[in-house]
């Protein structure tokens, strides 16, 4: 009805005579803003007309297109309205980094009811100079050390562990360390870094005797969306205790009683840093490196006049540096190290227990697994 009472406002008059326009003479739609009023094009003029009143207005070209183009959105706003896809978005938990770097550890949560293993292989052998390492694989036919260590998440934010390693004083000796360790906050608009401490006690032997007491913060900072900033500071009493890293007199003959008044620290602390970049969502390059005080762990060389006779000793220490590549799948992970370490122990990661310099690497590998 409302349609023929608009039709005469067009001029079109409706006669027996006449006969009815083409289809395309007259275009009707809806307006999309109101069910109720109805556009009306027809020999380059356009109508609305309200149903219920049987009120008619006449639009401009220009009203009409504006409600032509409301009603009907671009491909290019609809575009917009989609999210994107942002593969290097992760959420807490599943973080991108491993629980340590090289060797420094990273607040890496350890979500409720998971378990957590981590496996590091060192080889001995450095690849510098090339000459020497060659005929030796670059390392890989030389001797190497291999440790073990599992984490369980109590909770979200509360997680236990347990660690293993073949290094200690003098040698090969077994040490076994266990932690507790908690997640404080990741890093969100309310916290600007990722925060967990860890506390741990390693004993030599099978954790039967010479015990270390660890005391750790561990702190990483994500800038834009590939890069991330990691501080691991540490302190770890007992680690020089009962002067098992000192000389003694009876391992020289004649006894080198010198050796008496020659002391190392008793404690130590150690100050971990790195940075990790994301090449792709699945690949990270990887540096650490660790200055320290205190107690360092390294060689005692000893020093002789010329009759051979011991007058004293030097501690020669190097700190820890370690670089590599990450790549990830899944809930695996695997790290291609170069480090000048073999230690990775909390009390020991931190020096070269082979005391090569940072330019002597050695390579090895970090395994990561959650289940």
């Amino acid at each position: 009805m409302a349609i023929l009472f608009a039709l005469p406002a067009l001029g079109i008059a409706q006669t027996a005579e006449t006969p009815k326009p083409a289809a395309d003479d007259v275009k009707v739609t809806v307006d999309p803003n109101d069910p109720t009023m109805m556009i009306i094009e027809s020999k380059g003029e356009r109508l609305r007309v309200n149903t219920v009143t049987k009120a008619v207005e006449k639009l401009s070209a220009v009203t009409a297109n504006a409600a032509a183009d409301e009603s009907a959105p671009t491909t290019a706003a609809v575009a917009q309205d989609e999210p994107k896809e942002d593969f290097y978005a992760y959420e807490p938990g599943d973080e991108p980094f491993d629980t340590r770097l090289v060797n420094v550890p990273t607040p890496r949560k350890v979500p409720k009811g998971t378990w957590n293993m981590n496996f590091t292989h060192r080889f001995s052998k450095p690849i510098h100079p090339l000459s020497e390492s060659g005929p030796l694989l670059l390392g890989f036919d030389s001797m190497s050390a291999s440790s073990l260590g599992v984490s369980y998440g109590i909770t979200d934010n509360l997680y236990i562990s347990a660690y293993r390693a073949p290094l200690c004083m003098r040698g090969l000796c077994r040490t076994i360390e266990v932690g507790l360790g908690y997640h404080f906050t990741d890093q969100t608009k309310r916290s600007p870094v990722a925060f967990s401490a860890y506390a741990s006690v390693e004993g030599n032997h099978n954790f039967t005797q010479e015990y270390t007491y660890n005391f750790q913060a561990m702190i990483s900072r994500r800038l834009g969306k590939r890069l991330f900033l990691f501080f691991s500071p540490a302190i770890h009493l007992n680690s020089n205790g009962q002067h098992r890293f000192n000389p003694r007199p009876e391992d020289y003959y004649p006894e080198a009683t010198i050796a008496n008044s020659f002391k190392l620290p008793t404690h130590g602390a150690s100050f971990g840093m790195g940075v990790s970049v994301r090449i792709t969502p699945s690949l990270m390059g990887i540096f650490d490196f660790t200055p320290r005080t205190g107690f360092k762990l390294g060689r005692i060389d000893t020093l002789y006049d010329d009759n051979f006779n011991v007058i004293g000793f030097k501690n020669v220490s190097q700190p820890s540096m370690g670089i590599g590549f990450q790549y990830s799948v899944g809930k695996h992970s695997f790290t291609l190290t170069l480090s000048n370490t073999q230690a990775t122990t909390t009390s020991r990661y931190n020096s070269s227990n082979l005391v090569l310099s940072p330019k002597n690497l050695i390579i090895g590998f970090n395994l990561f697994r959650r289940w």
